[in-house]
């Protein structure tokens, strides 16, 4: 007997506050220790502690939790590992905001006041996505959290650090980097983002007059505050129209300095003049070429984003300011010959969003090179698997191309580099890293040491996320056996978009202290966008919250509609419509639900024979089996989308839609206890079965129900996942079924396309090909009379024939199904109705057109504003258009019935 009794509609706000606790007290989300188990693992990419649950963070963790929940069911020692990430810059970036509110900067603090600020910060907000991802149904190991700050962690960044250092594969020196002016911090190649979109840029035409006297090299450029740095003009060696300059010198415009002409192969002769300007100390392009011709580096930007050094009058100029004088200057001097409108996207913070200044500075710098090759070997050779495999086109292109990893961080808040530089050393010598904190020089024991001001990238650390939350390099934590359990993890669930900020970095380290890869499949799923295709923007306004969803709807219209886009390799475009057809699909298991469960009162579960169950019965349990089938091909497959919609097919479209309408005769009227009996113990255990295949998209409902089923187990979450059963597979009952659903179909066609009313009972007459089929409907008239919107009246099957007069029909497979019209419809009172319908729309057509072509409507009103009205009359002319047609077909109908 059930526990209680299903209320009228599922209540999604009790049962997430009363199954989530539930399942974390019974330990449910703990990995199991069966030895012979197969071991199962997923790292969540950690959020940002500054962070709160927006779209992207529910659609990946709703993908990793139906994995995760899946192989629970299978028995699967499962491990969901949870953790958050300091996020360097970001959350600097938003307690020194709130420090600016009182008043205060983290220089007026100093470091250790600003850190302990920081930590307070942390504890206090910290914690709050972890919540969220509660409320969303995320079940993580919650016991095994961990930061990328925490002492685990960061023993083991200090022991990668040092190791890499011993290897010569991490060094510091002096190059050209990505800088942020308004964070005050080197950026990693990846971290300058490039915009999606083209901004509106020039291209000035600079005259560089020839040192010799007469004539010039006209060089054109998107940035000419940065001529101040030029220390030469190239061309390519190729290019006829400069073959006599090549070698000569230019005068440096707005400077006392001549600069040579030289030759260079990286020159694209079709770009503004063919000559380009080369500025070493601020282009990376320009950097490289510098090197090639050993040219000198002239930085005139610095760190704040302010002219320095040589730059005369523009001395302490902001870069862009910078370059509305001086373009001023060139115009007077008559040195501007043109601008051009050019479109740039340039490299931008990817935290503040100021555009990044490429500046050389004093890093540190991680060899890649000798770590990316075994990284695109394992993905070439197959033990890793990145999906889809567009993106691994992408990954092997960056890991051929990638430059060497600027590690540092001028920042506060991080991981401290683990580097002491000794005053009292030679000029050079005074460098010591170490695992353990420094008081003293190891080489001339001096006291006067420092430890290395800045921080490390944040990147390093989650780098090191798959085997540090397992208690790398002491092997020790968790009682020891998890590095080895649960170390390659199964699979990386994370979004296209960090592929080479994480996963490569992952690949790279993981390969490299761990001796394997550390996944066996990275799953890349697309970005989240609006039902238009556009991201989510606050100032577009179209931003969806989904702890609003989850307050408005629930956890599990919020998750079956992400499931529902995930398809491989696309981006989502969702919007509330999606999550409304989700909570249809919720009250459709509920209502389907509280039926079966209504059948099941006075039922003791026996095993019925297969000769008391029915044909709809053999059938549903047949279906079942397909669905199981296709369900665990598809989850193991990442096609997450199809899985959803797999599982949703059988249980609307085949369980609820057919078998619990065919069902009610053996429940209201059985022929004897025995068919009652069946089908019991059938609706039991498709529901049963169903609810195991649904819980992993959604397991607030599916636990919900589970509890009030008859001999329901402790939880819906450790239930078995169901298998295919090929004693149940039955192609006998599911052909049968098959020709019985095509009639019944074909019956609810004639009506609806004949306009027969909703409550009007029909004549249909089945005439067979021959007397097995005749016999065969006959037999099974049952399941042709009691589905809904059939309504027939009285039902005729035989062997060939003509179809009366007044009959419409449909062919079948061996048959021709005919529905009766005569008396049906009052054609005078259908028409009538019609032309009221078409004149009012009509009317509503003509007042939108004139509005439409209204002098300066067009022109004046929001876009969005006519696109509405627009789509709304296309909507009009479509139903306008309908009802024209079914007055068409109405006189047709009436001269066939006459």
């Amino acid at each position: 007997m059930p526990d209680r009794e299903l209320g009228k509609n599922f209540e999604f706000r009790s049962a997430e506050k009363r199954w989530y606790p539930f399942w974390e007290a019974k330990g449910f989300f703990k990995p199991g220790k069966n030895p012979a188990a197969k071991n199962y693992c997923i790292v969540i990419p950690p959020p940002n502690v500054t962070g709160v649950l927006h779209i992207g963070h529910a659609l990946n963790s709703t993908l990793q939790d139906v994995l995760v929940r899946y192989h629970r069911m299978q028995g699967d020692n499962t491990l969901w590992q949870p953790g958050t990430d300091h996020a360097g810059i970001a959350t600097q970036y938003v307690v020194e905001k709130e420090l600016q509110k009182q008043g205060l900067s983290r220089k007026q603090m100093g470091r250790e006041k600003f850190i302990e600020r920081v930590w307070q910060w942390k504890e206090e907000k910290g914690g709050q996505i972890i919540e969220q991802l509660k409320r969303l149904g995320a079940s993580c190991d919650w016991s095994r959290t961990r930061f990328t700050l925490d002492e685990g962690l960061s023993r083991s960044v200090r022991e990668v650090f040092v190791r890499l250092y011993e290897e010569g594969l991490i060094y510091r020196g002096r190059y050209l980097v990505n800088w942020c002016p308004g964070c005050g911090t080197a950026l990693s190649q990846l971290e300058a983002e490039l915009g999606e979109t083209d901004e509106q840029g020039n291209l000035w035409y600079i005259r560089y007059p020839l040192a010799e006297g007469k004539g010039w090299v006209t060089v054109a450029t998107t940035r000419p505050e940065t001529l101040l740095g030029d220390t030469a003009v190239a061309v390519n060696p190729e290019d006829e129209r400069y073959r006599d300059l090549v070698g000569k010198q230019v005068k440096l415009p707005r400077t006392e300095r001549v600069i040579p002409v030289i030759t260079d192969a990286f020159v694209d002769k079709e770009f503004g003049t063919g000559a380009l300007k080369i500025t070493p100390a601020h282009d990376f392009n320009d950097y490289e070429i510098g090197l090639r011709h050993n040219l000198d580096l002239v930085q005139v930007i610095d760190t704040e984003g302010k002219m320095t050094g040589p730059v005369g009058k523009y001395q302490g100029m902001d870069r862009f300011e910078c370059r509305r004088v001086i373009v001023e200057d060139l115009k007077a001097e008559g040195l501007l010959e043109k601008v051009s409108p050019y479109p740039v996207r340039p490299g931008r913070c990817y935290r503040c969003k100021s555009i990044v200044e490429p500046t050389l500075s004093e890093q540190w710098f991680v060899k890649i090179a000798p770590l990316a090759g075994p990284a695109v070997e394992a993905v070439k050779s197959g033990r890793a698997r990145i999906m889809p495999e567009s993106e691994a086109k992408k990954y092997f292109n960056w890991m051929d191309n990638i430059r060497d990893w600027c590690i540092s961080r001028q920042l506060w808040w991080g991981h401290r580099i683990p580097a002491w530089h000794c005053q009292d050393c030679p000029a050079g010598a005074g460098l010591s890293v170490s695992r353990t904190d420094l008081s003293a020089c190891p080489k001339c024991q001096s006291k006067n040491i420092e430890q290395d001001p800045d921080v490390l990238d944040t990147w390093f650390s989650s780098a090191l996320w798959p085997f540090s939350t397992l208690g790398w390099p002491e092997q020790s934590r968790f009682g020891g056996t998890e590095l080895k359990q649960f170390y390659p993890n199964s699979v990386l669930v994370t979004g296209f978009d960090i592929l080479f900020f994480w996963v490569a970095r992952m690949m790279m380290m993981g390969i490299h202290f761990m001796k394997d890869v550390p996944f066996r499949d990275i799953y890349l799923h697309g970005l989240v966008r609006d039902e238009r295709g556009e991201k989510f923007s606050k100032t577009k306004g179209n931003v969806i919250d989904p702890l609003e969803i989850i307050d408005q709807s629930g956890a599990d219209a919020l998750r079956l509609a992400l499931v529902f886009l995930a398809f491989t390799g696309r981006d989502l475009k969702l919007s509330m419509k999606r999550i409304e057809d989700s909570r249809h699909f919720i009250n459709k298991i509920w209502n389907a639900s509280r039926f079966a469960l209504s059948q099941l009162k006075d039922f003791e579960p026996p095993s019925p024979k297969p000769a008391e169950l029915s044909l709809a019965d053999r059938w549903i349990l047949s279906r079942l089996q397909a669905a199981a089938a296709q369900t665990r091909r598809l989850i193991d497959s990442y096609q997450f989308s199809e899985a959803a919609q797999a599982v949703y097919h059988f249980f609307w479209d085949e369980f609820c839609d057919w078998y619990i309408e065919w069902s009610k005769p053996f429940f209201y009227r059985p022929e004897s206890p025995e068919q009652k009996t069946a089908a019991q113990a059938t609706i039991r255990e498709v529901l049963d079965q169903a609810l195991r295949l649904l819980h992993p998209f959604m397991p607030f409902v599916t636990e919900e129900i589970w509890q009030a089923m008859p001999g329901h187990g402790e939880s819906l979450m450790t239930a078995q996942f169901p298998a295919a059963d090929p004693e149940k597979t039955d192609p006998v009952a599911e052909a049968a079924a098959s020709d019985l659903i095509e009639a019944v179909s074909a019956i609810r066609l004639l009506r609806s396309e004949n306009m027969a009313p909703i409550g009007a009972k029909v004549q249909v007459l089945i005439l067979a090909d021959d007397d097995a089929t005749a016999k065969f409907f006959s037999e099974h008239r049952l399941y042709l009379e009691s589905p809904p919107q059939v309504n027939i009246k009285e039902l005729e099957v035989r062997a060939g024939g003509e179809k009366p007069q007044s009959f419409v029909a449909q062919r079948v497979r061996k048959a021709e199904v005919c529905v009766g019209l005569a008396g049906l419809i009052d054609f005078e009172k259908e028409r009538s109705r019609l032309e009221k319908e078409r004149e009012k729309l009509n009317k509503e057509l003509l007042k939108i057109e004139f509005m439409l072509l209204k002098p300066g409507f067009a022109d004046k009103a929001p876009a969005e504003v006519v696109a509405k009205q627009a789509a709304v009359k296309a909507e009009l002319k479509e139903k306008f258009s309908a009802v024209e047609s079914n007055l068409a077909r109405l006189e047709k109908l009436k001269a066939r019935v006459k």
